[in-house]
C-alpha cells in the first residue's frame, strides 16, 4: 500500500512548501507546527524565523499567506494537516492511520522531502505535481520500503 512520497528539492531559497502543498486545500485544515527550521528571506538573505518559535498550531489560511507571499529558505520543517478543530499530536505512522491528521509534511538537511497522505487520489495528485514541479528522486513511500520509525524531524 502507498503510504506517501518522497523527493529532493533545490537546496535554496524559494516558495517550496506552498509548492509542495499545492494540490491541497491549506485553507480547509489546521495546520500542527513540529520542530523546525526555517527563514524568511528578505534582500536575499535569512531574516526572522518563518514560524513563530512558540506557534504549535496554524490555520490553513494564514499558513497559505505566510507560505505564498514570503520567500523562505527550509532546513528542518514538520507540518501534520488536521480538520480544524480536531488536532492532535502525530509521532508515528500507526498514530498518523488511527488519527484524523489528513497529511504529514516532514523536509530534512534542505532538500529531502517527505508527505504521507491517507487519501490517494490526493497522493496521486501531490506526486504528479511534485514530477511537474521538477522535484527529483520521487518514489512512493510503501508499506515495504518506508523505514521510517517517526513522523516527525
Amino acid at each position: 500500500m502507498k503510504r506517501g512520497i518522497s523527493f529532493e528539492l533545490p537546496n535554496e531559497y524559494g516558495f517550496f512548501l506552498a509548492e509542495i502543498l499545492k494540490p491541497i486545500d491549506m485553507t480547509a485544515l489546521s495546520w500542527r507546527l513540529g520542530s523546525g527550521e526555517s527563514y524568511k528571506v528578505v534582500n536575499n538573505e535569512l531574516s526572522e524565523n518563518l514560524f513563530l518559535e512558540d506557534e504549535k498550531l496554524i490555520e490553513g489560511k494564514l499558513l497559505k499567506k505566510l507560505l505564498e507571499n514570503n520567500p523562505y529558505y527550509v532546513i528542518v520543517a514538520d507540518l501534520q494537516a488536521h480538520p480544524k478543530g480536531k488536532v492532535t499530536e502525530i509521532n508515528t505512522y500507526e498514530e498518523f492511520v488511527k488519527s484524523e491528521c489528513e497529511l504529514v509534511l516532514l523536509v530534512v538537511d534542505c532538500y529531502y522531502a517527505t508527505v504521507y497522505c491517507k487519501n490517494s487520489e490526493k497522493l496521486e495528485l501531490l506526486y504528479t505535481h511534485a514530477h511537474n514541479c521538477g522535484f527529483e528522486n520521487i518514489e512512493y513511500i510503501t508499506d515495504e520500503n518506508d523505514g521510517r520509525t517517526r513522523l516527525s524531524v
